[in-house]
């Protein structure tokens, strides 16, 4: 099915082995349509039940296996029955305050001789510094406990060490070769690290030390003896789903059942923060994965970025209606405002990268750029260039970057590498996204290093942007019992996307724009039947175009499902990816 469509993508149509899908049919007695989707996806008949309702239970590792594990828990009970005054410094995006968050509501089971620290973005810069482990020291801490942070914070760690204070890391980002002073580093991305766990999140770590702790108490008994009743960790998966989601990282083994499981929890709304946050943002339907990664996480990431750092925990903390209101109205006006200084900078960066379009990976640059909205940018230039995306801002002739990639292109090791070779300051990430600091002089040796590094990858051509579909779908699929079906695929997100269809000689009746920047259409198929189709951040595109000026045109359509609940009505619509002229 390669077909040139409106926005010059080639449409190719997934392939699948028709033995495992019949085989797969008799056993699980699951529809067909669903087996094959289970064969596209690569998910052996005997996996599939796992998959399709993955328990914790099923899919928890022995928290053990993780280096350093034993040594963080044995020091962060010790400090617990000791009630030593302990500073939880998290990191200002949704997975720092989600685990940040997870451990302080696990604290507050056994002590409230705690307090949180979340840096400022601008002011403080990303993870631990001097100035700001000189200021905790001062207040008589005796066990920092680092959440997705520290893995390269060197002289702070130090600097704790040389003043009796403990430190735990838990994190998640990439390690150089030498590692911190740390008493424990929980990483399972450190350089050494065995357990193939390097998919987790912060918030996925942070459960695994929380479950290390509460394995150790049950083995002395200490609930018991101090008539203390055990934390269920379980009302945690909330939290570990929200920073799971939000910090896109792969929803597969323990994470697929961390977020399935979590948006469970969810569904019940004990999270004052997060309940009072969906209340402001009119969710109105069952949370799902898309609300986390594209209502509430922006939200929450939008104090970090323009506001305050420390609202997103504060918020996920709070047991107090009045705060929780407070804090849920101030991210939605930064979020507002975070939209508006992201389209400003937006519509420039692409200028500068499109005179930057030979090149397989993009680094721009501006001195005008908000610090705290360059993350956004490299991720919308990313997806609108596919090419894995680099982008400054510079006070004078020090800048400060942020960086998101393609699959193929292990970004946070790149980051990583620039560091040991001296071309960047500072840097640290994973897989998929990084930050960094590097002065003016080095940004051209920067990009030829990104360069050289991107060819000997394994990562796709850039040119190619393909788009893979499930199936050709007839119009009268476009049902709630078939999106149902395809429903318990769910959740989706990076390693796991919605399955994507195609449904063929579709007529545009009317079409119109909706807050300025995306599109609804109703269409005709050639049974007569009626779909109705959103397009986001289509207008001035390419599929923006055909669709508002569509008249005596047929198309093929490649998108998704998803399920409309709006003042009790339930309607199935089609989300848009793509456009191509009929060929009938």
């Amino acid at each position: 099915m390669i077909k040139n469509s409106v926005s010059d993508r080639n449409w190719i149509l997934s392939k699948f082995d028709e033995n495992k899908v019949k085989k797969a049919t008799q056993e699980l007695g699951v529809s067909e349509v669903l087996c094959r989707l289970l064969a596209i996806r690569n998910v052996e008949a005997d996996q599939s039940l796992d998959f399709l309702n993955p328990k914790i239970k099923n899919s928890m590792p022995n928290p053990f296996l993780l280096k350093s594990m034993d040594e963080a828990v044995k020091l962060i009970i010790k400090h617990i029955k000791e009630e030593s005054h302990i500073c939880i410094y998290g990191d200002y995006d949704v997975d720092g305050a989600s685990s940040t968050s997870i451990l302080a509501r696990f604290l507050r089971n056994f002590t409230n001789n705690f307090f949180i620290f979340i840096p400022d973005r601008i002011k403080d810069g990303y993870g631990p510094n001097l100035k700001i482990f000189e200021d905790i020291a001062s207040k008589g801490v005796k066990l920092i406990i680092t959440v997705d942070c520290g893995t390269t914070s060197f002289e702070p760690i130090e600097y704790a060490k040389s003043k009796n204070i403990d430190v735990v890391v838990i994190d998640h980002h990439q390690s150089t070769e030498t590692l911190p002073k740390a008493n424990a580093i929980v990483n399972p991305n450190r350089f050494d690290e065995t357990s193939n766990l390097t998919y987790l999140c912060a918030a996925g770590v942070a459960f695994l030390v929380l479950s290390g702790i509460v394995t150790r108490f049950r083995e002395q008994d200490f609930f018991k003896k101090k008539n203390i009743q055990e934390p269920d960790l379980l009302s945690y998966l909330d939290l570990v789903a929200l920073g799971t989601v939000c910090d896109v990282v792969p929803l597969q083994g323990l994470n697929r059942a961390f977020v399935f499981q979590g948006l469970k929890v969810l569904q019940k709304r004990n999270n004052l923060g997060i309940k009072t946050l969906s209340d402001v943002a009119n969710i109105n339907s069952k949370i799902s994965t898309y609300h986390l990664g594209y209502v509430i996480g922006p939200k929450i990431n939008a104090g970090g970025r323009i506001g305050k750092s420390d609202h997103g925990a504060n918020l996920l903390l709070t047991e107090d209606p009045e705060i929780a209101f407070k804090i849920s109205k101030e991210l939605n006006q930064l979020n507002e405002k975070r939209k508006s200084i992201e389209g400003i900078i937006l519509e420039e960066a692409i200028k500068i990268a499109k005179h930057k379009d030979n090149n397989p990976i993009l680094v721009v640059s501006s001195n005008t750029w908000h610090e705290g909205i360059i993350g956004i940018i490299a991720s919308r230039l990313k997806d609108h260039f596919n090419k894995p995306t680099f982008v400054i801002n510079f006070e004078g002739d020090y800048g400060k970057g942020s960086a998101r990639s393609l699959p193929g292109f292990d970004i946070g090791s790149a980051v990583v590498r620039a560091k040991q070779s001296e071309i960047i300051t500072k840097g640290g990430g994973h897989k998929m996204a990084a930050g960094f600091s590097i002065n003016k002089d080095k940004i051209d040796k920067f990009e030829k290093f990104l360069i050289e590094l991107f060819n000997k990858s394994s990562c796709q051509s850039s040119k190619e942007k393909d788009l893979y579909i499930d199936s050709v779908l007839a119009s009268s699929a476009v049902n709630e019992k078939f999106f149902n079906e395809i429903d318990k695929l769910a959740p989706f997100g990076s390693a796991n996307r919605e399955p994507r269809f195609v449904i063929e000689n579709v007529s545009i009746t009317k079409s119109l724009i909706l807050k300025e920047s995306h599109i609804k259409a109703f269409c005709k198929t050639s049974n007569n039947s009626t779909i109705n189709l959103i397009s986001f951040n289509s207008v001035n595109t390419a599929i923006g175009t055909y669709l508002l000026n569509s008249k005596n045109k047929k198309y093929d359509i490649a998108g998704r499902l998803s399920l409309n609940e709006w003042n009790g009505k339930r309607e199935v619509q089609f989300l848009l990816d793509d456009l191509a002229i009929s060929s009938d």
